[in-house]
């Protein structure tokens, strides 16, 4: 997912952008109102984070630019002293507000909860992944229009991928993703034995997959 970060100090914006990359994000940094304004532009973004103050504006003034033509999250980062102004963010669209110093686990938590309930809001009940359809209320898949039956584990590591289409998701994370509950044991090698399973269900290429594909050396996405 593409986050836009719009803020003026660099060490913060710096320091944000590392630590929402190790999160699996990809960030584009602004500095200034003006920055932004392009941004917004010639970009499409699934989620903002803005600074209210900038040098030649506000986020205030951003946040309208986002939502008069695109129905995109905001977050504001706040100032202690500007959090009572944050309603007039909120009356413009915005989803949420962090208040300046925070911490970078709170941060990621509250993005995560603005991106789910856009996505619960937006979600479509089918997906398409090539020939590939994912039901998503039914928990059911289909390929051209013949069920495929997965096991819960199969359609639990589908689900992650399908999830972040267009994110490349480490092994690690995707453990961490199907990992049962109810005690069966999970590792790297089972992983990979899952995928292969899963390629095979979907009559994917094991040879070349255009399905599921492995990023080599980092793990493994569905395009959007």
């Amino acid at each position: 997912m593409k986050l836009m970060v719009v803020e003026d100090d660099r060490i913060i914006a710096t320091g944000l952008e590392y630590s929402l990359q190790q999160e699996g994000y990809e960030v584009v940094l602004a500095y200034s109102f003006q920055e932004a304004k392009k941004l917004i532009t010639n970009n499409t973004f699934d989620l903002c984070l803005l600074d209210i103050t900038l040098p030649d504006g506000n986020g205030y003034e951003i946040c309208k630019e986002i939502k008069k033509d695109q129905d995109i999250p905001v977050i504001f980062l706040t100032a202690l002293e500007d959090e009572v102004n944050v309603v007039m963010g909120l009356d413009l669209g915005a989803d949420d507000y962090v208040v300046k110093p925070f911490r970078i686990r709170e941060l990621i938590s509250r993005i995560r909860s603005v991106l789910r309930r856009y996505h619960k809001e937006s979600e479509e009940n089918i997906i398409n992944i090539g020939n590939v359809e994912v039901h998503i209320r039914e928990n059911r898949i289909y390929k051209n229009k013949e069920e495929i039956i997965l096991t819960s584990m199969e359609y639990r590591l589908l689900m992650q991928l399908v999830n972040h289409r267009g994110q490349v998701l480490t092994r690690n994370q995707l453990l961490e993703g199907i990992w049962d509950v109810s005690g069966d044991f999970v590792n790297d090698n089972t992983l990979t034995v899952y995928i292969k399973r899963l390629r095979t269900k979907l009559g994917d290429d094991l040879a070349n997959p255009t399905l599921v594909k492995t990023i080599r050396g980092i793990g493994y996405c569905i395009d959007k």
